[in-house]
């Protein structure tokens, strides 16, 4: 077994789906182009760090002395089976996208790197250096994920795997060992014929040329959009509490994806549904303590701590104005 196989390997018996590598050369320029033009669009919204650093995102050599390689990995966080509604539901529940049924995928994941990191440093010796990225390094993920045979980047934007399906959680590990590269996949197998994510978008926040108006998506509303949401697009949230994975569950991939494997990736299937009433009588003490008899037993786990109560319940007067006769 050769040097990347053992790191393959060790990604796998770690709990990561998918492992690819390549290089760490910056991006193509057409993807550099394709994201500079999203900026200038205006389609980030209110996220001015996504203006910030743009060499370092184009770029993962910028991101450590030396860089030759980055090892990308995928976790598929696709649910086993879908939720429905509690039996005593009255419809004032708010629907939460399916990652944020996990715990926090940063963490989780930043600690299996490291693990991962350990065991090739025992093979790399004393001068082995690495950086390790979960979506907080600005850094062109799903570009670098597609470059290193992960999958394709489909028209919902999301990193598709043929077999895995759209719902990847993505991260690296920037190293300065010369590894062996991986080829990408296969252009043959991608979405250029199919509309469904595009149809599916309650808000049309999906351009046919091939980009995502941030300011009219779902995701970003309820959880990157700090003010009052506007009128005219917050009727349209209808019941989404927290994100939206109607792109996703249109997308054909989705429909034939296995559920996540990982059995130590804590799963919380009653966050599907929050009691939009409760919510807003929550105290910032209940939201911030993990306790077992508080409703849904707190969220000091949950990505949901990112959005923050007070979003939170910004959210729920919206989706209980929709829903309510």
């Amino acid at each position: 077994m050769n040097y990347p196989d053992k790191i393959k390997s060790r990604a796998l018996q770690l709990g990561f789906d998918l492992v690819g590598i390549t290089n760490a050369s910056p991006i193509s320029q057409q993807q550099v182009e394709l994201l500079s033009n999203w900026i200038t669009r205006g389609y980030a919204g209110q996220m001015n760090y996504m203006h910030r650093n743009f060499k370092m995102r184009i770029d993962p050599g910028r991101h450590l002395q030396d860089a030759q390689s980055v090892i990308c990995v995928a976790l598929n966080y696709h649910p086993a089976k879908s939720h429905p509604l509690p039996a005593s539901s009255k419809g004032c529940f708010g629907l939460v996208a399916d990652y944020a049924l996990y715990e926090d995928y940063h963490q989780f994941m930043k600690k299996k790197l490291r693990d991962l990191a350990l065991f090739i440093s025992t093979y790399a010796g004393t001068g082995f250096k690495f950086k390790i990225c979960v979506d907080s390094s600005p850094l062109a993920e799903r570009a670098l994920a597609a470059r290193a045979g992960l999958g394709f980047i489909g028209k919902n934007r999301m990193l598709i795997n043929p077999t895995l399906g759209p719902q990847l959680f993505l991260a690296e590990i920037i190293t300065n060992l010369e590894l062996q590269t991986d080829e990408p996949a296969p252009t043959s197998r991608d979405c250029s014929h199919c509309n469904n994510c595009l149809s599916a978008c309650p808000m049309g926040a999906l351009q046919s040329e091939g980009f995502l108006d941030a300011a009219r998506c779902i995701n970003y509303l309820t959880i990157e959009y700090k003010e009052q949401i506007p009128s005219e697009l917050a009727c349209k949230i209808a019941n989404h509490l927290v994100g939206c994975d109607e792109c996703v569950h249109a997308c054909p991939y989705y429909q034939k994806a296995p559920p996540c494997r990982n059995s130590n990736f804590k799963f919380h299937p009653d966050r599907a549904h929050l009691d939009l009433h409760q919510l807003l009588d929550m105290s910032q003490a209940d939201f911030d303590t993990k306790l077992v008899r508080r409703p849904y037993g707190g969220f000091a786990d949950s990505p949901l701590m990112r959005v923050g109560l007070e979003r939170l319940k910004r959210n729920a007067r919206i989706c209980l104005n929709n829903i309510t006769p």
